[in-house]
């Protein structure tokens, strides 16, 4: 009897537990790293052979080394990754935006208030130009705050560009890095067992990439996996890799966009096609959340420094000749602008051929927003303006006036097809600066007074004149007005420097109304009246004497009076900054919340993923010690082979 089947079960026996205790080990050598599948032997029984007796086995035969693999699993750790990565990007550049919005004495409201507030000695001393001097520097340190935030929100943008950069060349190495194993893999697939190792660096690849964007894959019948993008555009196809790139955006080149370059063609990917993933974070926080920072100091820029300078140019400065100095503007800020979108009409030099112009007419009226301008779908020459604050939509033609922003259509205008960015506040933080350096530039007296007669024998008083236009309908020109009864009924004149009538009316006073009640104007002011008037009781309305101008704080208390007033749609400049605080802080605590949500959830996927796939290590020392006694077994299986078969050779012998 022969026993080289015995030896052959042996040899099998030990071959395969040799290949467990390979496999296992091979295991625990990867237990750290990340991605890695476990990998376990698969056993087989042998074919039994046929005898008389019945059929004898034939020991074991090792089919095939699989991993321990779940695509479900993979496929959802994977995108729970891309939303983690997008709103950790989004909060990483949230938290520095904080920097720019700060409270207290640090904050912008509180520079604009401290600027308005230097007007009270100005009001007290109108001729002191020390402390005209103080209100120029308030004047100077509130725009050198303003200019100081628009750069620091630049810097923002800078980064989110060099971030956009980095990430894109990242996705460009690892998309390449996947098609090269795609390329093994197939070359591999031939030989008809499966490249575990291949394949756990390839979801490797795809597990780093689904941190910058959120992917999509079918895998070929060769074993190479197509990876999609944002919404469907060909990123890796086989062994050939596209490229993405760093664009300029087409609505605003100062942004950057991201676009797949794919036989030649630059096809820009929007921020909501990216789905997820760290690209289309800061996108995000790009389009959004910055923009939406830009606006709101802005906006504070634009209605402070608009509200100054109208009313500086409401009074007349200590500049010679006396009474005909007219205020100039305090402030400059950054201009509103209409931007041409890359896709529209230009002519052969390149230059867009339609234009449009943006003029503020009403600082307090701005909206910390940016609109588009498009022509209405289905009705050519029909413009469509939507606010992208909240989207709200009005159809406009050239000249009008919104939000405080007259729209003019230049010649030539928008052409068909065309689209404009406006910005009416995005910059105006970023130039802003201080105008006047000479302090008798500043206007503290107003062109008007307004006092009671002498004669009169009822308590009624000027309260307070204000005057509303630059330059008056009627320079020179003086207002009597007469009461002709105890009930507030009077008359009005409007005399010229030789005493001859210009104009005249009569109306009814009653406590608390204006002087002249709207909608009329006797000469660019309104009157604030306190008292009770008596019939003979005369108000005149005359020009400030070049000899009262010295004395004179008509105008400075107006402008002291912008500090309680509202600027910015109807809020004073603290409230208008605190709201603009409270909306930043509230992304910042919205994006964190977003952030702890989907990085929990990203760790529990991943986590499911690992407890089928991954290595413990208990397990795999007892299967070593499992497969160590099953070769020992087997090794003895074959000892005792050795020993019969060296009988067999002695009892042939004869000995």
């Amino acid at each position: 009897m022969s026993t080289s089947p015995l030896m052959s079960l042996g040899i099998k026996a030990m071959a395969a537990n040799y290949a467990a205790l390979q496999t296992t080990s091979h295991n625990i050598a990867n237990a750290n790293v990340a991605g890695y599948s476990r990998q376990q032997v698969e056993l087989a029984t042998a074919q039994g052979q046929f005898t008389g007796a019945g059929f004898f086995g034939r020991g074991v035969d090792v089919v095939a080394v699989t991993r321990s693999h779940n695509e479900f699993l993979t496929r959802e750790a994977a995108s729970a990754q891309s939303l983690a990565g997008m709103d950790a990007a989004r909060l990483e550049q949230l938290q520095r935006l904080e920097g720019v919005f700060r409270t207290g004495e640090s904050g912008l409201g509180h520079a604009s208030s401290a600027f308005l507030n230097a007007m009270v000695d100005m009001v007290s001393r109108p001729a002191d130009l020390a402390a005209r001097q103080v209100v120029l520097a308030r004047a100077d340190d509130l725009a050198a705050r303003f200019s100081e935030a628009g750069a620091t929100l630049d810097e923002s943008q800078f980064a989110v560009t060099g971030e956009l950069k980095a990430a894109v060349a990242e996705v460009n190495s690892l998309a390449q890095s996947i098609a090269e194993v795609n390329q093994r893999i197939a070359a591999l697939r031939g030989i008809g067992q499966v490249p575990n190792d291949l394949l756990d660096e390839r979801e490797r690849l795809v597990f780093k990439l689904s941190q910058h964007v959120k992917v999509s894959r079918i895998e070929a019948d060769d074993g190479s996996m197509a990876i999609f993008i944002g919404g469907g555009q060909r990123l890796v196809l086989g062994t050939e890799a596209a490229k993405l790139q760093v664009v300029p955006d087409a609505a605003d080149p100062s942004r950057s966009a991201v676009a797949i370059v794919d036989d030649g063609f630059v096809r820009p990917l929007g921020e909501e096609a990216m789905g997820g993933g760290s690209i289309a974070g800061l996108l995000r926080f790009q389009n959004i959340d910055l923009t939406a920072a830009r606006n709101l100091v802005g906006r504070l820029a634009a209605a402070v420094g608009g509200a100054v300078n109208e009313q500086q140019g409401l009074g007349l400065t200590l500049q010679p000749p006396l009474g005909q100095g007219v205020g100039s503007d305090v402030f400059a800020t950054g201009p509103a602008r209409a931007l041409p979108n890359a896709i529209n009409a230009r002519d052969a030099g390149g230059n867009p051929i339609g234009s449009v112009a943006l003029t503020i007419t009403d600082p307090g009226a701005l909206q910390p927003s940016e609109y588009e301008l498009r022509e209405v779908p289905a009705q050519p020459g029909v413009w469509q303006l939507t606010r992208l604050l909240d989207g709200k939509v009005s159809t406009i033609v050239s000249g009008d006036v919104v939000d405080g922003v007259r729209i003019d259509f230049g010649a030539p205008g928008p052409q068909a097809g065309d689209r404009f960015l406006l910005q009416p506040v995005t910059r105006a933080a970023n130039g802003m600066s201080k105008l006047l350096d000479d302090p008798r530039s500043l206007a503290a007296a107003a062109p008007l007074v307004a006092f009671r007669g002498p004669a009169n024998i009822g308590s009624i008083g000027v309260d307070r004149l204000q005057v509303n236009a630059a330059p008056l309908p009627q320079p020179g020109a003086t207002t009597r007005i007469t009461f002709t009864d105890d009930s507030g009924g009077y008359t009005w004149e409007l005399l010229d420097a030789a005493n001859a009538t210009l104009a005249s009316g009569a109306g009814t006073w009653q406590a608390g109304q204006p002087v002249p009640a709207p909608p009329l104007d006797i000469n660019g002011y309104t009157l604030q009246l306190s008292g009770v008037p008596r019939s003979g009781d005369i108000i005149t309305v005359e020009p400030t004497p070049a000899s009262a101008m010295a004395t004179n704080n008509g105008n400075a208390l107006a402008l002291l009076g912008l500090r309680d007033a509202g600027l910015a749609d109807g809020r004073t400049a603290i409230e208008a900054w605190s709201q603009a605080i409270a909306d930043i802080g509230v992304r910042v605590q919205s994006a964190r919340a977003s952030a702890d949500i989907s990085t929990a959830v990203a760790s529990q996927a991943e986590q499911a993923r690992s407890s089928q796939a991954g290595v413990n290590l208990d397990e795999e020392a007892a299967r070593l010690i499992q497969y160590q006694q099953s070769y020992q077994a087997a090794a003895k299986v074959l000892q005792v082979a050795q020993l019969l078969f060296d009988t067999l050779l002695e009892a042939a012998a004869g000995r």
